[in-house]
């Protein structure tokens, strides 16, 4: 599980966070992605081909395409009602979920989480 707090205002850690779970996808690993704080913008269509490409890393876009096609993508519950987001805004394969998802999915055995 990887849990991405930060977007355009901190670059460089959300790169690092969407590179990460993308990498774990290709590497056969079964990722789970959650969008959370400023992140959750990106569960928007369009959002991710607008940040700001860092030098040498693939482009954001890119890697959510690659969690989306063989990962799972949740945006946190409370993070979509505070920006008044629903489900019918978001891009295709991600869905909106709470705490007790998070913490079903993080407790799981053999579950390792990162958090940026």
């Amino acid at each position: 599980m990887i849990k991405v707090t930060v977007g355009e205002d901190q670059p460089e850690r959300c790169n690092q966070a969407f590179t990460m779970a993308a990498t774990a996808v290709a590497s056969g690993v079964d990722v789970s992605l959650w969008l959370a704080g400023e992140a959750s913008w990106f569960a928007l269509p369009g959002r991710a081909a607008k940040f700001e490409p860092l030098p040498h890393a693939a482009p954001l876009s890119d890697l959510l395409d690659g969690v989306l096609a063989g990962g799972r993508v949740t945006l946190c519950g409370q993070c979509a009602a505070r920006r008044e987001l629903t489900e019918d805004d978001l891009i295709d394969g991600v869905r909106i979920a709470g705490a007790p998802s998070f913490v079903e999915e993080v407790t799981a055995d053999d579950a390792q989480a990162l958090v940026y």
